[in-house]
């Protein structure tokens, strides 16, 4: 029992670790978009802040990164693949202050809390800005991939390039207030019978979300 403990414990775990690497996904794709980085904001300065949260809180959901102090961003910055695969009835949130219906269930969030403390940039009016544009992403794929897919609060007070209104999600985490910030997240249910992968991929300015469904 000793021996095989430390197994199963690895075994299990490498369902929620990242996949690295160009090989394709073997199962049925679902849905995939697109967006390109350097078109989040008109404004380079703050385009460019945009760009880099956005990366950084991808490098955090790989594992890449996990506090301030060990940010590379001319790694963060360089083109990559992340796979991540959610089991069947299980949750991902985009962060890890969730209400009450998905407390049991979430088993996946992006680890980040887009303040400055785990490094990410200000454009003046806000830290973090930009997270919102990859939740959206998120949203609007997993709703075209058919999961059950559920953000309470809409992204309506300011367009997110490429991404159509309805699936615009606003993102906000602050510290100590656990309910208001569960209203502010995204949720997403793999309600399929078998396994998804989500993968995000980075090259050429293109950010790209996919849902396949493992078969």
């Amino acid at each position: 029992m000793d021996l095989l403990s430390p197994i199963l414990f690895f075994l299990i775990t490498q369902l929620f670790i990242p996949v690295l690497g160009d090989d394709s996904v073997k199962g049925k794709l679902l849905a995939s978009h697109s967006i390109s980085l350097e078109k989040r904001y008109d404004d380079k300065f703050v385009n460019d802040v945009f760009k880099d949260n956005i990366l950084l809180n991808t490098a955090y959901f790989s594992g890449k990164v996990t506090k301030k102090e060990n940010i590379n961003w001319n790694d963060v910055k360089k083109p990559f693949k992340y796979r991540f695969t959610l089991m069947p009835n299980k949750t991902f949130a985009f962060h890890e202050d969730v209400s009450e219906k998905y407390k049991d269930s979430v088993s996946l969030t992006t680890n980040a809390n887009f303040n400055f403390d785990d490094g990410f940039k200000s454009d003046g009016y806000l830290t973090g800005d930009g997270v919102c544009h990859l939740a959206s992403l998120m949203y609007l794929v997993a709703k075209n991939a058919g999961l059950e897919a559920y953000a309470p609060t809409n992204h309506d007070f300011r367009e997110i390039p490429e991404i159509s209104k309805e699936y615009g999600v606003s993102i906000y985490k602050m510290p100590g207030n656990t309910s208001g910030n569960a209203m502010q997240n995204l949720y997403i249910t793999n309600n399929k019978e078998n396994p998804i992968v989500f993968e995000l991929s980075y090259k050429d300015s293109q950010l790209k979300f996919s849902i396949n469904e493992e078969l």
